[in-house]
């Protein structure tokens, strides 16, 4: 048989291809263990850099302290352990965070991406944490009542990294829900007292967020004078549309459109009042000063203009958070009605009864955010502006002596 016909012989053919895929194989294997051994020359190693002895050896079961090995005590451990080290990780970016803020390095416009990025994670961990819960909701009441006489008197409320967080965000003192009639500091001890202390003196995110958003650029009186444009378009606009309601025949639709636009006037005169929102700050109804909501709907409005964008997604970002942390605190709610029903905690409070009261808009920071769609109005009264004129938007306040340092760029 000649060379042309073994070339043409399917057998030949499969063999050929098999060894070529032979060799590809033993070339790959070369490569994957082209590198080096570097563990093998001393250093510090995986387990030694994370400190991996002290956390996993850190599960130590009541149950099985007490001759009672409970297996689904071990899950409640590990889970609520891996909450305490995301709750110290977002500590560590909100700090970083109000850091860039309390220094000034904020009116530098190019540090406001890294502000974004670190509020941004903290957006993804608490994301994280809400879906967590369904791993803990693989455990059965049943499960959890075989370990649950372990436990007391040791209770979530007393997590003092929770309370940190919610201090420093900026939770009001004033609109906490007592815990069993006393405050919420009565459940710590030493040092952790002492903590929360500091907490609730230093300035909370809410308040330098607020500070920022009053110097947002436009609302000056004598420059773009937002607010003031505003009012008037917004009050020119009403008058509009009552005059073309009022062209049309006598109807219960007409009632109904004249109703609504008085609503409607009522509203925004309620916006544009200061002593109306003034008190309504000194009821904890709304959080932001008169003039940081006015930078707040600004940025709202002009979300589009190149100076603007980054502002708008820290704005959502924080509406994030404050979202997420409902809804943990909502899912905590029913994991906890799922569990022990209407029980008292562990920690001597009523337990569901009084975590379904901390699931309202007391505990929301940034409220007014949120409250800022109830103030839309057409995009044709909006006032305008004009690029040739109104530059403010389109160029970025910055000052290389207030720019963060090298140790802070990470």
């Amino acid at each position: 048989m000649n060379a042309s016909a073994m070339s043409g012989c399917p057998y030949f053919q499969r063999k050929h291809l098999l060894a070529s895929k032979q060799q590809v194989k033993e070339d790959d294997v070369d490569a994957a263990q082209s590198g080096v051994n570097k563990a093998s020359k001393g250093g510090i190693i995986y387990g030694d850099y994370l400190q991996l002895d002290k956390i996993v050896s850190s599960q130590l079961l009541q149950s099985e302290l007490k001759g009672n090995k409970i297996h689904d005590e071990h899950l409640f451990i590990v889970t609520h352990q891996a909450y305490e080290l995301w709750f110290k990780q977002i500590l560590w970016e909100l700090d970083s965070v109000r850091e860039i803020f309390i220094s000034g390095h904020v009116r530098d416009e190019r540090n406001m991406l890294k502000v974004n990025t670190r509020i941004h994670r903290i957006v993804m961990i608490f994301r994280l944490l809400v879906d967590q819960f369904a791993v803990l909701e693989t455990m059965t009441a049943l499960d959890f009542f075989n370990f649950r006489e372990y436990l007391t008197p040791a209770s979530g409320f007393q997590s003092l990294q929770f309370r940190l967080l919610e201090n420093k965000i900026g939770v009001l003192d004033s609109l906490r829900v007592p815990y069993n009639r006393r405050h919420y500091r009565d459940n710590f001890r030493g040092q952790d007292i002492e903590l929360l202390l500091q907490s609730e003196k230093e300035p909370t995110l809410l308040q330098l967020v607020e500070k920022w958003l009053e110097r947002t650029p436009g609302l000056e009186e004598d420059g773009f004078n937002f607010w003031g444009k505003l009012e008037s378009n917004i009050f020119d606009g009403l008058r509009r549309e009552k005059d073309k309601i009022e062209q049309k025949p006598d109807s219960e639709m007409k009632e109904e459109l004249m109703a609504d636009i008085i609503k409607q006037k009522e509203l925004f005169m309620s916006l544009f009042d200061e002593k109306r929102h003034n008190h309504l700050l000194s009821k904890g109804e709304r959080r932001l000063s008169y003039k940081a909501l006015q930078g707040a709907l600004m940025i709202y409005f002009y979300r589009e203009e190149p100076r603007f964008q980054v502002p708008f997604q820290l704005l959502t970002s924080l509406m994030d958070i404050d979202t997420l942390m409902t809804k943990w605190r909502y899912n905590h709610v029913c994991m906890v009605h799922r569990m022990i029903g209407s029980k008292a905690g562990t920690g001597g409070s009523s337990g569901y009864q009084y975590l379904r009261s901390t699931v309202s808009d007391r505990y929301k920071v940034f409220v007014d955010l949120f409250n800022l769609a109830t103030f839309l109005v057409p995009r044709d009264w909006v006032p305008k502006l004009n690029p040739n004129e109104h530059t403010f938007l389109y160029t970025a306040e910055y000052c290389d002596s207030s720019y963060c340092s090298s140790e802070d760029s990470d």
